[in-house]
């Protein structure tokens, strides 16, 4: 079974040089019962099976390809440490869907639940000289109302946009070692009218903190703190540089950040740039900004959620850029740090999404499944340059008959705004925004283009949205449109099979008939919204088909339907708001 898959770091912007890669071949067994901790598979478990870890158990690239429900599912594998005595161990998941349950040694060392955020355990006194064993269970139920699982089927077959389900591990699993004096987190502030960066950092004992900013090998400013008994866990210290260099669309631009506490160093990096509503604007580094942005739901043929190697990451950023899109909404799945890291470099905006469908919204459960998770999220990522904003929830609809708990909603976006006052937040998109929002965004699936133009040609005059069929919650009162930044964060979904065989072919709409209606309908429903004053940017469905769904502007194989350079020309176009 090939074993080399995904080993490069997977968070650059904390990475340590005293690190384990733990991806490769693990044991493996299905666990239909849940009944293996009952029978301590963590002790004696009888595995029969070997799987290819990070890759899910649905996927062809893990070895197991099983595509049926799975209730539990069960991992082991061996490690070799030396000098346990003399240093921190740590064992870090990129995410495990849904609930996981870590043993070392047979030693249970920590439960998570939650299937899209990062979690770790310290594991240092489980550990051993010599070889340690890890062991791992996870399980979800899928159909409780509780659980986000985003477009995964709760149906036995893929259907409509609901695709191929993952269970348990599907992002990197490694081990890290620090001293015992570490540091444990930092939130970075980028301040460009002082051409400085400020550093929160939760630290974890005593001695001397440094920070260290370069731009392209060149030293750019240090600051150094030290951390005294009466100082408490957080330091906070400002960085100023002498050479201001700002992260931008298309380009990137990043400084190395290097951290050092006593004797544990972590290297990272940041971007200097800042991101505000202003009016009806978006601004990016006190400029007004369209979002020519694209939906990527981060699905693969032979991954499912996991992209086969670090250069398939990179090449869903160059494919979208190629066509003119500015960045992407992540749609209903949390994208691994790795991907974060490649957007930032490359100048990529994205935002920021939870998984939420599946969750029942009218059950107060709910937020105790959701929130924690969320929280984890939006901690992990926060200092990314590329994540301009965030968007917890999508399309949030009634459950089963039973109205939602619109206050939900609220508590989720002030909670994040608590988290985080740097980037604007949507409350929910599409449908239905009910209390407080920083954005008004819609999802707006019309094919004609005339018809498409109506709908938003008094807003273009200062007036409102000529009605907003599907996206207007009739049976509440919150209105259909207030005076906030305008966002189509979902148009266009155009159907378009380059497979006319397949039957279960699906889109938006009725398909167009030739590639040049096609492409008309793209350009005319796309000059709409460029050519609006008072709407500051759009994303289109989709970049790429997956599975049954074929509404990508790429095949599900990542190939062009067609030219890439005709997008280019017409998304690149300067919008009105920018004028």
């Amino acid at each position: 079974m090939e074993n080399s898959f995904r080993q490069e770091h997977p968070n650059p912007q904390f990475q340590r040089n005293s690190w384990i890669n733990l991806n490769g071949v693990w044991d493996f067994e299905i666990d239909f019962g849940k009944s293996g901790r009952e029978r301590k598979m963590y002790e004696t478990g009888n595995f029969t099976k070997k799987i290819n870890v990070p890759f899910c158990p649905e996927s062809k690239l893990s070895g197991i390809e099983y595509k049926d429900f799975m209730n539990g599912v069960w991992y082991r594998r061996t490690f070799e440490l030396s000098n346990c005595s003399s240093k921190r161990t740590v064992i870090h998941f990129g995410a495990v869907d849904y609930m996981s349950c870590v043993y070392i040694n047979g030693h249970e060392v920590g439960t998570h639940r939650g299937g899209y955020s990062s979690f770790s355990y310290d594991i240092t006194e489980y550990c051993r000289d010599g070889e340690n064993t890890v062991v791992v269970y996870a399980e979800e139920n899928m159909h409780n109302g509780l659980q986000p699982v985003g477009k995964q089927s709760r149906s036995f077959y893929s259907h409509g946009c609901d695709y191929t389900r993952t269970t348990g591990i599907w992002q990197t699993v490694w081990l890290e070692f620090t001293p015992k004096d570490y540091i444990a987190s930092f939130k970075l502030y980028p301040d460009i009218s002082a051409s400085s960066l400020h550093i929160s950092a939760e630290l974890n004992g005593l001695g001397k903190f440094s920070a260290k900013a370069s731009f392209e090998g060149k030293e750019c400013g240090s600051v150094t703190f030290v951390k005294k008994a009466a100082s408490g866990n957080i330091v906070n210290v400002t960085l100023n540089l002498s050479d201001l260099h700002l992260w931008e669309i298309g380009k990137g631009g990043l400084y190395d950040l290097d951290l050092t506490f006593g004797e544990d160093e972590v290297h990272s990096y940041f971007g200097m740039r800042e991101v505000r509503l202003e009016g009806n604007r978006f601004i990016l580094n006190g400029k007004s900004i369209f979002l020519r942005t694209v939906l990527d739901q981060g699905f693969y043929p032979d991954g499912i959620y996991t992209a086969p190697s670090d250069e398939a990451l990179i090449n869903d950023i160059k494919i979208s850029m190629d066509m003119g899109f500015n960045g992407a909404r992540l749609h209903q799945k949390v994208f691994e740090a790795r991907f974060l890291y490649h957007c930032d470099r490359l100048g990529y905006m994205v935002w920021g999404e939870h998984a939420n469908w599946g969750l029942d919204l009218s059950n107060p459960m709910a937020l105790h499944s959701f929130l924690k998770e969320w929280l984890e999220i939006v901690n992990r990522d926060f200092n990314h340059p590329a994540l301009i904003g965030w968007c917890p929830f999508n399309e949030t609809w009634d459950y089963d008959g039973r109205q939602q708990l619109d206050d939900n909603l609220l508590l989720v976006y002030r909670t994040t705004k608590l988290l985080d006052r740097t980037r604007p937040c949507i409350d929910t998109s599409g449908n239905f925004h009910v209390h407080e929002t920083d954005i008004y965004d819609l999802h707006d699936y019309e094919q004609d283009v005339d018809k498409f133009k109506h709908t938003y040609s008094e807003l273009a005059k200062g007036g409102s949205i000529i009605g907003e069929g599907h996206v207007h919650r009739q049976q509440y009162d919150f209105p259909e449109y207030r005076a906030l930044p305008l966002f189509i964060s979902e148009y266009g979904g155009i159907k378009w099979d380059v497979d006319s065989n397949n039957a279960e072919a699906w889109g938006y709409g009725a398909a167009p008939k030739t590639e040049k209606e096609f492409l008309d309908r793209y350009k005319g429903l796309t000059e709409v919204l460029l050519s609006n004053k008072n709407i500051f940017g759009f994303c289109y469905t989709q970049l790429y088909d997956i599975e049954q769904e074929t509404n990508g502007l790429y095949t599900y194989g990542r190939k062009a339907k067609f030219d890439p350079e005709f997008f280019k020309k017409i998304n690149s176009q300067k919008a009105a708001i920018e004028g």
